[in-house]
C-alpha cells in the first residue's frame, strides 16, 4: 500500500481552482473502479447536441459537490455547529457517492431498460458494496444518505432544496453549456448558512442569493435540462432501447457489449443482486454510443433510422404548446409516418410521441428553504422574499409536446 501522504492529492477544477482530497479513505474511494466509471458518464447526457461544450462528466460533478461540502463544514463549524471528524468524513463520502448509481444517459435507461430501479437506489447499493470493501467505514455516510441519522441538517446538505449537489450542478452545467443565466454564487450561499434546531437555515441577509439560485434553477431547466432539442434526443434514445428490447425478444441477433446486452435481454431484476450490480458497474456512455453506431446497419428499419438520426443530429421535430395534444393528433402522425416509410403503424409509433414537460424550481411540499430572520424567527423563503415571482416559481409550469419526423 502506498504511503498515505501520497493520497492527499489535489484536482485542478476549471470552476473552483484546486480541490483537495481530505484524507486517504476518500482517495481510496475515488480510486475505486465504481467511482472511476463516472469519468465515462456524461453529466448532461445528450445536451452536447445543443451545447457543444457540455461534455463534462459525473466524476467532475461529484468532486465539485464534495469541494462545496468542505466549505460548508468550515462555515458551520465557524458558527459554532459541532461536526465531529467522523461526521465530517461521512458527509464527504455521502455527497461524493450521491450520484454513483447513474447509468449512461440514465434518465433514458430508467424509462426503458432498468425500469423500476431508480439511480438513487443504485447509488445506495454501490455504497453498501463499497462499505464491504472498506470494512464498514461508510456506515455513517449511509445512515446520513438514507435519512437514518439523528442530525437531520446533514441530509439537507446532501439532498435538499438548497444542497451541495444542486449548487455544483447549476454552476458547473452553466459553465460548460455557456448558459450564463444558470450561474449562481455558491460561496455566498454557503457563507450565509447556519443550523438552528437541527435544521439548515440561511441568514436573512443571504435571501437575494437564494432568490437568484431559484431563478437560475428555473432558467437552467428551460434552457438546458428541458431544452426541447436535447429532450427529444433523450426521448428517441428511450425508443431505441425499447425497440432493441423488443427485437431481441423476437429472436433478432443484435450486437452490443456484454453488460448492455444483459440488461436489454433481462431488464432489471427486482432484487438487483451483486451480479447485476457488477454488470451495471461496467456500463458507461461508450457501450451506448458503440451500440448506436453498430445498430445503424443492423437490418431493423426502426433501429437503423433512430440511431442514424441521433448520431448525425437529424432529430425528430418537437412541437410545444400550452394545450394537450390529442390522441387523434398522435394517430394521424403515426399514419403519415407509416405511409411515408411503408412500415406498420406499430413500427411508426417509434417515431411519434406525445407527453408533457414539467418545471418546478421550488416545491412547497418538500423540506423548505428556511430563512433565519433578524428577530431569530424562521420562515419559508417564499414568505420572506419581497420577490413576487418566488411564489410563481413554486407552481409547476407544464408544457405539452408532440414529436414526429420533419416534413410530415
Amino acid at each position: 500500500m502506498s504511503d498515505s501522504s501520497n493520497k492527499l492529492k489535489i484536482f485542478n477544477d476549471p470552476i473552483y481552482g484546486f480541490i483537495s482530497i481530505p484524507n486517504p479513505l476518500i482517495f481510496d474511494v475515488i480510486a475505486h473502479k465504481y467511482f472511476q466509471r463516472l469519468r465515462r458518464i456524461s453529466q448532461m447526457g445528450l445536451s452536447y447536441l445543443v451545447y457543444p461544450g457540455a461534455h463534462h462528466t459525473r466524476f467532475h460533478h461529484a468532486l465539485g459537490a464534495m469541494h462545496l461540502m468542505q466549505k460548508a463544514v468550515r462555515v458551520l463549524r465557524f458558527k459554532g455547529v459541532e461536526i465531529s471528524p467522523e461526521e465530517e468524513q461521512a458527509l464527504y463520502l455521502a455527497i461524493l457517492l450521491h450520484d454513483i448509481g447513474h447509468g449512461p444517459f440514465s434518465h433514458a435507461m430508467e424509462q426503458s431498460i432498468v425500469k423500476g430501479v431508480h439511480h438513487e437506489s443504485l447509488s445506495l447499493k454501490f455504497m453498501h458494496a463499497l462499505n464491504g470493501v472498506f470494512d464498514g467505514k461508510l456506515d455513517l455516510a449511509i445512515r446520513i444518505f438514507t435519512g437514518n441519522y439523528e442530525r437531520k441538517f446533514m441530509l439537507q446538505l446532501i439532498s435538499g432544496q438548497l444542497d451541495m449537489d444542486r449548487m455544483d450542478y447549476l454552476r458547473r452545467d452553466s459553465f460548460y453549456t455557456g448558459v450564463a443565466e444558470g450561474s449562481i454564487n455558491a460561496d455566498r450561499l454557503i457563507q450565509m448558512m447556519d443550523v438552528v434546531d437541527d435544521r439548515l437555515v440561511v441568514e436573512e441577509k443571504g435571501i437575494y442569493s437564494v432568490e437568484k439560485f431559484l431563478v437560475a434553477r428555473r432558467l437552467m431547466y428551460w434552457q438546458a435540462y428541458l431544452h426541447k432539442t436535447s429532450y427529444v434526443a433523450e426521448l428517441m434514445l428511450q425508443q431505441i432501447f425499447k425497440r432493441a428490447v423488443q427485437v431481441i425478444g423476437e429472436g433478432f441477433n443484435l450486437q452490443a457489449s456484454e453488460p448492455l446486452l444483459h440488461f436489454l435481454k433481462n431488464g432489471a431484476a427486482a432484487e438487483f443482486d451483486e451480479a447485476d450490480l457488477e454488470l451495471f458497474s461496467k456500463l458507461d456512455d461508450t457501450d451506448v454510443l458503440m451500440a448506436l453506431k453498430q445498430w445503424q446497419s443492423c437490418g431493423d428499419f426502426v433501429l437503423e433510422q433512430l440511431c442514424e438520426r441521433i448520431l448525425n443530429r437529424n432529430l425528430l421535430k418537437i412541437s410545444l404548446g400550452d394545450e394537450k395534444f390529442t390522441a387523434a393528433d398522435k394517430e394521424q402522425a403515426i399514419a403519415e409516418v407509416a405511409e411515408k416509410y411503408q412500415i406498420s403503424k406499430a413500427e411508426a409509433s417509434y417515431f411519434v410521441y406525445k407527453g408533457k414537460i414539467k418545471n418546478q424550481a421550488y416545491s412547497m411540499d418538500k423540506e423548505p428553504i428556511c430563512i433565519l430572520k433578524k428577530d431569530k424567527t424562521i420562515a419559508d423563503v417564499v414568505f420572506v422574499s419581497d420577490q413576487l415571482n418566488l411564489k410563481a416559481l413554486s407552481k409547476p409550469v407544464v408544457k405539452y409536446y408532440l414529436c414526429k419526423p420533419k416534413l410530415l
